[in-house]
């Protein structure tokens, strides 16, 4: 008898204790990444929980084919709650996304983030990262072959001259992707879309970089895919074989890592129009069931002290102001990344912007 007074009365104290506490709300936040990025935004979402003890962050990491999944979960209405997203894919779920302007202070963040995750007057993602190509360069092979690195006012006939000269090795990176020659293209005065949706894909300035691009390739400056075979670009600027290798900011962790010779940046060669550039951020899908939590967590990824830490670590440029300071410094030539963002204008985007650029590279066949 004794036994079950116990017994009733241990249970009593558990279900008091349990109705005593705060309901704990779940939400689910999509995200591609590497296996770094992915600690961070681990670590990031540990950090919120531990300051919101009353919602739960699902995280749900898409590493492949993230946009076509994500087309998938909104058709399904099972659209995350808080979605990591890019301005070249913003205008396709722009019906699908909440309205951010009233969330954050847009002068905080570089007027080129902010323009590039609005649609039609409205903020439909908080900016984290700006992205510009840059060239990572193997000063050691421009050294042997008595070549000086750039300075910020090159040209790519200077990029030519330089890749004349090199030998043994080439002289810079070829992706068979139109995403990596649009710099070349601006150049020119080129591109893919206007600000107005325009395809000047044919135009004279975009044909005049397109050519200079495939000569590259042409006169063996670049190497081919076949030349590539089953390595990759960035393992060939490791390895010694490309001195000039054009990438963004999400490479220079791993060649800080691995590179075995000296290195730094330089911009890529500023012509008739801006640099093209891309931002990514986090939006709030319209159909989420928990919006206040998901305003909470977009209102603390965006915070300086959350995307410091994604700045520490070398893989962003951030499209806030304040933390992009941290980058302003002769080191390795850093303050490019920031240079470059004045020089830079938000690629021109529409909703079929996706289709456009496959069919571009069909045609082209880089």
């Amino acid at each position: 008898m004794l036994k079950r007074i116990l017994w009733i009365l241990i249970s009593v104290f558990v279900l008091c204790g349990c109705t005593s506490k705060k309901v704990q709300e779940e939400i689910t936040f999509s995200s591609w990444g590497s296996v770094s990025e992915v600690k961070i935004i681990k670590d990031v979402i540990a950090n919120f929980e531990q300051e919101n003890p009353n919602i739960k962050v699902k995280f749900i990491h898409i590493p492949q084919n993230y946009f076509q999944k994500l087309h998938l979960l909104f058709a399904s209405n099972t659209a995350p709650d808080v979605i990591f997203i890019n301005n070249l894919y913003l205008p396709i779920y722009a019906s699908k996304l909440e309205n951010l302007s009233d969330v954050v202070s847009k002068k905080e963040f570089y007027s080129q983030a902010i323009d590039g995750l609005s649609y039609n007057g409205a903020l439909l993602a908080v900016p984290r990262d700006i992205s510009d190509l840059v060239f990572y360069v193997n000063k050691d092979a421009l050294k042997k072959f008595g070549i000086n690195i750039p300075n910020e006012n090159w040209t790519l006939s200077d990029l030519l001259d330089v890749s004349k000269q090199v030998s043994g090795m080439y002289a810079v990176s070829y992706e068979p992707d139109i995403y990596w020659v649009l710099p070349y293209l601006a150049y020119y005065g080129g591109g893919v879309l206007t600000p107005d949706g325009t395809n000047i894909i044919a135009s004279d300035g975009s044909t005049e970089g397109l050519n200079y691009y495939r000569n590259l390739k042409k006169n063996g400056y670049a190497p081919s895919a076949a030349q590539v075979g089953s390595s990759t670009l960035a393992q060939m600027f490791l390895d010694g074989k490309v001195v000039f290798y054009l990438s963004g900011r999400w490479m220079y962790p791993k060649i800080s890592e691995k590179a075995n010779f000296d290195w730094g940046v330089v911009n890529f060669p500023y012509g008739k129009a801006p640099m093209p550039c891309d931002s990514s951020g986090w939006a709030i899908s319209k159909t989420s069931k928990h919006k206040d939590s998901a305003y909470r967590f977009v209102q603390y990824l965006s915070s300086k002290k959350c995307i410091d830490e994604f700045t520490s670590t070398g893989l962003i440029v951030p499209a806030r102001v304040d933390s992009a300071q941290s980058l302003n410094k002769d080191f390795r030539n850093e303050k490019i990344f920031l240079n470059v963002i004045k020089k830079s204008k938000n690629t021109p985007v529409n909703k079929d912007y996706k289709r456009i650029v496959d069919d571009i590279n069909n045609d082209l066949q880089l």
